[in-house]
């Protein structure tokens, strides 16, 4: 299985970006996808969750209500659009597949993409 992050790139403070994970060598309809980021000299976070029937999301608190994950497991494509977009956002933003995840908050992933970078000015 690999996953191809694209999609980052520079944007203003409340501007947007939409991020897509393309999944090859395996279908994903039956994964489940995430997103995480990490910050220069943080350690890496869950930024968002979608379960493999799109039966469950989940969003760190920090995005909540900014982010929407998405999935078109026909495309074998995850998407994350980011609104209102913060400073404190900047990252290189990864995404990551499994199939069961022991925890899905968590670093629990199999697969992960190489990363794509997203900066967000004031």
């Amino acid at each position: 299985v690999q996953l191809q992050a694209s999609g980052g790139g520079l944007a203003q403070a409340g501007g947007s970006l939409r991020l897509s994970c393309a999944v090859s060598g395996r279908t994903i309809s039956n994964y489940a996808m995430a997103w995480f980021r990490q910050a220069p000299g943080k350690e890496r976070e869950f930024v968002a969750a979608i379960g493999w029937s799109s039966g469950y999301t989940y969003y760190a608190e920090s995005v909540k209500s900014r982010f929407t994950i998405s999935r078109d497991n026909a495309k074998s494509t995850v998407y994350l659009q980011m609104n209102s977009l913060k400073p404190e956002d900047t990252a290189v933003y990864y995404c990551a597949a499994d199939r069961n995840p022991a925890i899905v908050t968590g670093n629990f992933y199999n697969y992960w993409g190489q990363g794509t970078q997203v900066t967000v000015s004031s």
